[in-house]
């Protein structure tokens, strides 16, 4: 069997990566020929990540995949992440579904309200309900969480299947415990710059912690323009080295805002936390509500004085670390793990062919 993948992003896009590319392996282990097409290259996403706006070399991009959209009719199945065409309506889709070409279409993010709660009226006006359609013409949508594949169902969708963001857990560092007593305990966060903003909201809470403990704040992925103290670091991402920053963290945290939006998020750094033995404390928002057990493998915190008690139980108690970053592991070890989820999705290719 030939798949087709029109992916966003290329390796260096998370999403690319995790929904689509650490998949490769297993699916060509099992007999599939596999073709990616990202729609944004490395360049654009060197620009994106620092800030720069260059909408002219969007056409580029866009006039490239209306050429690679030749390639469906010489493939088995196609699997879409999120769009063929960001802001676009969803006529190639619906070509697809009229020339009778299969297709998956994959969410790990609620980009459906990048239109139906757009500020900009005809935006809201004219595509509202453009991922309901692409969800509807498809012949399988993967959700990554139950808010996706909710929004999927109310769209008529024919198939809906959950698979969560995982992780290859054996390429994991798991964490050591065997710090000096009173030695500095690093409290960790990874991202992006789109969502660096989660981070900056608990500034307050890490400057009165720092009053009273021996603490650095390591974030990765990302940085922020405002000033800050010299105990929080800003730290480079590349995928070479993101394991081995993990495990250097002895707290890994996930605050959200509680929209809609953050409702679609499907909770995957708290997933790399757990996969390198680390406590966590998320927000109760979503996705997060089940991959934190409250108490068991982490705390989930509502409020500053919430990030504050719970940050401090975890700084003053190795052994409260060490039993919930086994817990976590667990977790992901019976419910996110790449080994298990890669057996499913090539049990949904199968079932693609006789839609």
């Amino acid at each position: 069997m030939k798949i087709l993948f029109f992916t966003k992003y290329s390796r260096n896009g998370a999403s690319s990566r995790l929904r689509t590319m650490q998949y490769i392996p297993y699916f060509e282990k099992n007999g599939y020929k596999c073709t990616v097409k990202p729609l944004f290259d490395d360049e654009y996403l060197y620009k994106l990540y620092n800030g720069k706006r260059f909408y002219y070399h969007v056409f580029k991009y866009y006039i490239k995949r209306f050429f690679d959209l030749r390639k469906v009719f010489f493939n088995d199945v196609v699997v879409i992440e999120y769009e063929l065409f960001p802001y676009f309506p969803a006529i190639f889709e619906w070509f697809f579904k009229i020339f009778k070409v299969k297709y998956i279409v994959d969410y790990d993010d609620a980009v459906f309200h990048n239109y139906d709660q757009s500020s900009n009226l005809f935006i809201h006006k004219i595509l509202s309900n453009k991922i309901d359609l692409v969800m509807k013409y498809s012949s399988i949508v993967i959700a990554g969480n139950d808010y996706l594949a909710q929004r999927a169902l109310s769209a008529g969708a024919k198939r809906v299947e959950q698979i969560p963001t995982v992780v290859d857990i054996d390429r994991y560092i798991q964490k050591s415990y065997n710090k000096a007593t009173n030695s500095t305990i690093t409290i960790g966060w990874i991202g992006s710059p789109s969502t660096v903003k989660y981070v900056i909201f608990l500034f307050p809470v890490f400057y009165k912690l720092a009053e009273k403990f021996n603490i650095t704040i390591h974030i990765i992925g990302a940085y922020t323009t405002y000033k800050t103290q010299d105990f929080i670091h800003y730290i480079p991402w590349t995928e070479e080295t993101e394991k081995q920053e993990i495990a250097k963290f002895d707290i890994g945290i996930m605050p959200l805002e509680n929209t809609n939006w953050e409702k679609g998020k499907c909770s995957y750094k708290l997933i790399q936390y757990m996969a390198s033995k680390l406590p966590v404390i998320a927000s109760p928002v979503g996705m997060n509500n089940e991959v934190v057990t409250h108490n068991v493998n982490g705390y989930l915190a509502s409020d500053f004085l919430e990030w504050e008690n719970y940050l401090t139980k975890l700084i003053l108690d190795d052994s409260l670390r060490i039993n919930m970053g086994e817990e976590g592991y667990n977790n992901v070890k019976e419910n996110y793990s790449l080994h298990k989820t890669s057996k499913k999705y090539i049990n949904i290719l199968k079932k693609v062919t006789h839609v």
